[in-house]
């Protein structure tokens, strides 16, 4: 529980670093800096430890490169989402991507989604509706990229299934990491910005927050069952308010705490769903 709890806190963080660091630097930047950062643990392992097996792509390259280039525009698209918006709406924005996993698994895993689970998506993203007013306060820029984000989360969550009884979970991080700090790094002529010596530490932070996060994320889902790891995932809004309100003096409307009580609920509906589905 307790691994879940720091991994939230811990790609929270990771977002922090990326909105800080987004006044001055492009997501693509930041987003280099974070892949390279990340995947130094992986080459400690294959070349000092031995991990060769790592490297060893077993029968579906295609996925696993496929899934490490939707995970770059994921990425991007997140951190644009965080620097164009407020952290506690762009984080219940980014609570959609459990919306959208249903809607996939039909269409792609032709999975059975029963009356419950379809009510839960078309609640969950009323709440969105509820969130994007009609005021304009909320960046409809923002919110497409967070969306877009979600979106291709939900995606990679498909796409990782089909991977799960195929690859290493650990090589298709490991390629997710390399294949975005090639992708990113191509992109550095045309949109880098020198780093000053005071955000070094921030850039590395961006890396080593996402890392850690993701070791921890993996370390939960050992340990306690996913339903319970995807509920501990609604305590990032906490973080998020919390350091939104400390760094930046933002603090949400009323409008977003009724839209973001409508996804969380939508979002636990579907996971009590999903987990009465495998119990059965």
């Amino acid at each position: 529980m307790w691994a879940a709890v720091a991994a939230v806190l811990s790609f929270t963080v990771m977002n922090v670093f990326a909105k800080y660091l987004s006044e001055n630097h492009s997501v693509i930047e930041i987003s280099f800096y974070r892949n390279v950062v990340a995947s130094i643990p992986f080459l400690v392992a294959i070349f000092l430890f031995g991990r060769r097996e790592i490297l060893v792509i077993q029968s579906k390259p295609g996925g696993v490169i496929g899934r490490a280039v939707l995970g770059v525009v994921s990425l991007a698209l997140t951190f644009s989402a965080f620097s164009l918006m407020p952290m506690a709406e762009t984080t219940v924005l980014l609570f959609t991507a459990s919306l959208f996993i249903p809607v996939l698994g039909v269409l792609f895993l032709k999975e059975h989604v029963g009356p419950y689970r379809w009510l839960a998506v078309f609640v969950g993203f009323a709440g969105v509706g509820i969130m994007v007013n009609p005021t304009g306060v909320v960046n409809l820029l923002g919110v497409a990229a967070a969306l877009s984000a979600a979106f291709l989360q939900a995606f990679m969550s498909i796409l990782l299934r089909h991977l799960g009884g195929h690859e290493r979970p650990e090589t298709v991080t490991f390629y997710f990491f390399v294949v975005g700090a090639v992708l990113t790094g191509l992109a550095l002529p045309f949109v880098a910005n020198a780093p000053t010596w005071e955000e070094v530490p921030l850039l590395l932070g961006v890396g080593i927050s996402g890392a850690v996060a993701q070791w921890l994320y993996a370390t939960a889902l050992k340990n306690i069952p996913a339903a319970v790891v995807a509920v501990v995932n609604f305590s990032s809004i906490i973080w998020a308010m919390a350091f939104g309100w400390l760094i930046w003096n933002d603090w949400p409307l009323p409008i977003v705490f009724v839209g973001a009580a409508v996804i969380i609920g939508a979002n636990v509906l579907i996971v009590w769903r999903e987990n009465r589905a495998r119990s059965a």
